[in-house]
């Protein structure tokens, strides 16, 4: 059955000496920018507790402390460690802070967005739940940015379906593929491309191979074992949606007592990506019966249901 072959390129130009623009980190900065220009929105309809003129200079702290941060001691605790074990970090500390060459967790980022904004909400003596509420309601924007580059990178694929009619073919998945497959990808290309039959030995090989030539494109549509597009299912449940959601409750409910939109997106985030890693090819080992991106969900339903009861019993207002 035909499907589309995965054959985006992450980097979208060379900007100089090795120095490259990439899908990924452009879906960051836009997403900072929406999220500037969403919560100065906010600010100026009395609908978040900062300012105007201090939401600059928040957006910039929260980007390098929170996100980055927390994002990627999340991926290096939860992810690298588990699988690399400590030995890693003493024969390659800066392994520790090297982004580019992939690897920030979401629940890491959301961890850290919380420990900076307590402290940030103490020094300024602001509301911390008001805080999260704006966040809240702009960060479903960078999920679907974020799940975007996923798709482009070809990165956290979705698991085999080969009979499914939007099934994406992804070089990036060789390693899940059995064996004979990734033998047979490698002895036809030797036969029909063999200049690229070294590149068709390792997922990130197979995918420049496969953007380079159209005979190796051709071998990986006839062997690679089409998959969910996890990634957009991901980003249409966890960024668009909730995004709608968020929105509507701020709008419909205005006065509505600070933590509320903060429970009701942990619950729905939570509830989202447990549902959306059925898809999704698991990238690191079980915990039970759960993925470690579902088991760590579990954690942030229990934290919004944490909100919506620990808060004040005050009635919503119109």
């Amino acid at each position: 059955m035909f499907a589309y072959v995965h054959d985006w390129d992450p980097i979208i130009f060379d900007i100089w000496r090795g120095i490259k623009l990439r899908w990924y980190g452009l879906s960051y900065l836009m997403a900072f920018v929406a999220a500037y220009y969403l919560l100065t929105y906010l600010s100026r309809k009395n609908l978040w507790v900062i300012a105007e003129k201090q939401i600059g200079d928040f957006i910039a702290l929260l980007a390098m402390l929170g996100v980055f941060v927390g994002g990627r001691l999340g991926y290096v605790l939860f992810y690298m460690l588990p699988s690399e074990g400590i030995a890693l970090l003493r024969e390659d500390p800066l392994s520790v802070i090297r982004v580019w060459d992939g690897g920030m967790a979401s629940h890491g980022g959301f961890l850290g967005v919380a420990i900076f904004t307590y402290f940030y909400a103490r020094k300024h003596r602001i509301s911390w739940t008001g805080i999260g509420d704006g966040i809240c309601l702009v960060a479903p924007v960078g999920l679907f940015l974020g799940r975007m580059a996923n798709f482009i990178n070809g990165e956290l694929y979705g698991r085999v379906a080969p009979d499914l009619p939007w099934g994406v073919k992804f070089p990036q998945a060789l390693a899940s593929e059995s064996y004979s497959t990734q033998e047979s990808i490698v002895t036809a290309c030797a036969d029909r491309a063999p200049e690229f039959a070294d590149m068709a030995m390792t997922p990130h090989g197979l995918s420049e191979a496969v953007r380079k030539s159209s005979e190796v494109r051709a071998i990986a549509e006839q062997y690679l074992t089409a998959r969910h597009p996890s990634q957009l299912y991901e980003g249409l449940l966890e960024g668009l949606l909730i995004f709608a959601i968020m929105w509507f409750l701020r709008f419909r409910f205005p006065r509505a007592r600070n933590g509320w939109l903060c429970g009701i997106f942990f619950i729905l985030y939570g509830g989202f990506r447990i549902l959306a890693e059925q898809f999704r090819e698991p990238d690191s080992a079980m915990i039970g019966v759960f993925t470690k991106g579902q088991f760590y969900s579990l954690f942030m339903v229990l934290a919004g249901v944490a909100f919506l009861v620990t808060m004040p019993r005050a009635k919503l207002h119109d």
